[in-house]
């Protein structure tokens, strides 16, 4: 599998407007009303990284989740961060939530 090239790259983030590339990763960052919200969020991501196989890289305090994106076989970004993000998205679309600012990786 081949990482993606920084146009591909750029094309893609332009419809995933909530994320961001840091240290070559897809990056997001979300406030949840409250830990169950924030839980019931990581077991559905979980649910979706285990059928896509592709796992993030994540971190969760009480009610904020960073999340982390990157295909590690291919040493950068690829298809399946984007399809990862696009199903996070999905669900992100029905849901009470702030996004938060840029921040680093606790994780």
């Amino acid at each position: 599998m081949q990482s993606l090239s920084t146009d591909s790259v750029a094309i893609r983030l332009s419809r995933h407007p909530e994320w961001r590339t840091a240290s070559g990763q897809l990056a997001r960052d979300i406030q949840f009303p409250d830990f169950a919200a924030a839980w019931r969020f990581m077991n559905y991501v979980a649910g979706v990284a285990e059928q896509q196989d592709h796992h993030p890289n994540w971190y969760n305090v009480y009610a904020t989740v960073q999340i982390r994106l990157s295909t590690h076989d291919a040493n950068g970004l690829t298809d399946r961060d984007f399809k990862l993000a696009e199903s996070i998205d999905h669900y992100l679309s029905n849901e009470k939530y702030a996004n938060l600012p840029p921040t680093s990786f606790n994780g």
